[in-house]
């Protein structure tokens, strides 16, 4: 069934959508059609959601259906609306727009290159200790075939342990062991997703969780996230839910990739209700749960208000740990465990038993490990933050309370252009339209505070010098983008 905006809804989308007073203002309808864009660019408004009746719209807005009327008749021309008489109209963008969502590229090893692709932390000083002491460990191990589809119970217990932390009861029996947060998703579509089936994600979002919905031909609709401190419209999230009732919702609750926003309590319990009534499937990423930052508070997993089953967590050590220890796991119930396990079977195994290993000795440090994370990141937040004020004021910023990155609003849609040029600079970027479908999202930036204050404050100086050309700059050459993590 296909999504549609209310009236109501849309209104408060649009916000002063009106033209500006003076001598050359353009017509209501004018300035109505290019709000509507507008949203469509940055992903907020959904592509193929039904837009209200031209009478609804009209008296939300408290204008004439003959403004309204118009606006749909430019949209249409412009390509940004299909119509079919007696059925209504829905959003699109022009043809020669469309771009389709990838997501890992070959990396280039450039160690003269500042990367701002890869939202990911170098590793910590207690790796190497914690590696020496899996290391003796490991004999235990070496009897049996070292095959353990849902992972090693010292792992499984850890895991558990952190979750039932959180106020969230949970048994070894339900935490599966995977190598790494994208391969518990991969593994969770293979079991719960058939091929087209249709699966509703924020925008902006991850990309490599797009490149894996991609690869399972997924029908994919979208939520827009507010650029702003907001984060997600209620109304608008649960009626996509109710309405369109996919398969499947992928959503990221703590401090969300790109935007860093965290959903209220109040909302993660209506969203698993809505779950419930739809028949959909909650698959919720929580990758950066470990990084509140400035003292912010949790609110309690989305699982604690799932009563049915319907919740599937996945989490992993990437994020406050590091990347190249490949070690994730996902939380269910004990019977999706076990058909998760059996699923795997067919994609590698298990995951290694030393790197598990590894894993319980830094779980058994993580206090200390993520206490200092947390000072490094709102550290490292705060100069980045510092330096787009002073070098790039016309950019717009939303501090995050958690995370990881900085989603930047920037002066005008020019992100991947932006992006091109920065990479001769020795600055590699992960432009907007990364992060979402059909090439919207142009205006918007992810940049990482993961790296040295001082490489930041360089890269923002970089991108200074950039944009400031940007306008003059001769026709781009086409690069193949990076990773994007």
């Amino acid at each position: 069934m296909t999504s549609q905006v209310r009236g109501a809804q849309l209104a408060r989308l649009l916000g002063q959508w009106h033209a500006l007073p003076g001598r050359r203002r353009s017509p209501d309808y004018a300035a109505l059609a290019a709000a509507v864009r507008g949203l469509l660019a940055d992903g907020r408004l959904p592509l193929g959601v039904r837009l209200p009746a031209e009478r609804e719209l009209a008296e939300a807005l408290r204008i004439s259906r003959t403004t309204v009327t118009a606006a749909y008749r430019e949209l249409r021309e412009s390509g940004h609306l299909a119509s079919r008489r007696g059925a209504g109209s829905w959003t699109m963008l022009p043809g020669n727009h469309r771009m389709a969502s990838t997501g890992l590229w070959t990396p280039q090893d450039d160690r003269d290159m500042i990367d701002l692709g890869v939202a990911a932390l170098a590793a910590p000083p207690q790796l190497v200790p914690a590696a020496r002491a899996a290391i003796e460990d490991l004999p235990r191990y070496l009897g049996g075939a070292g095959y353990h589809p849902t992972g090693i119970i010292e792992l499984r217990e850890a895991v558990a342990r952190s979750y039932t932390a959180r106020g969230l009861p949970t048994s070894p029996e339900q935490i599966m062991v995977t190598s790494g947060t994208q391969h518990a998703l991969d593994l969770v579509l293979r079991l719960a997703l058939s091929p087209g089936g249709g699966v509703l994600v924020e925008s902006p979002t991850y990309p490599n969780a797009l490149a894996a919905l991609a690869a399972r031909r997924a029908r994919v609709t979208t939520h827009g996230l507010a650029a702003d401190g907001t984060g997600w419209d209620a109304d608008l999230l649960l009626g996509s839910i109710r309405q369109g009732r996919p398969k499947l919702a992928y959503l990221i609750p703590e401090f969300q990739n790109p935007t860093g926003h965290l959903m209220p309590t109040e909302l993660r319990e209506r969203l698993v209700g809505a779950a419930h009534a739809a028949g959909t499937d909650l698959v919720i990423d929580e990758s950066f749960v470990d990084l509140p930052l400035d003292g912010t508070e949790l609110p309690p997993p989305v699982a604690t208000f799932d009563r049915h089953s319907r919740v599937i967590s996945i989490g992993g050590m990437s994020k406050p740990f590091w990347g190249g220890l490949r070690i994730g796991w996902v939380r269910a119930s004990a019977p999706q465990v076990q058909r998760l396990a059996a699923a795997r079977v067919g994609v590698d195994m298990a995951s290694p038993v030393l790197d598990q290993l590894v894993a319980v000795h830094l779980l058994a440090d993580a206090p200390a490990i993520v206490a200092a994370r947390r000072t490094q990141l709102a550290t490292q937040r705060d100069a980045l933050i510092e330096a787009l004020a002073q070098r790039l004021p016309d950019w717009r910023v939303t501090a995050p309370r958690g995370g990881v990155t900085l989603w930047v609003e920037l002066d005008g849609p020019i992100s991947s252009a932006l992006a091109r040029a920065a990479e001769e600079t020795g600055v590699r970027l992960a432009p907007g339209p990364r992060f979402g479908l059909d090439g919207t999202l142009e205006r918007f930036l992810r940049l990482p505070f993961t790296l040295p204050a001082a490489d930041l404050a360089e890269a923002v100086g970089r991108l200074a010098a950039v944009r400031y050309d940007l306008d003059r700059a001769g026709r781009p050459q086409w690069r193949e983008p990076s990773v994007i993590a």
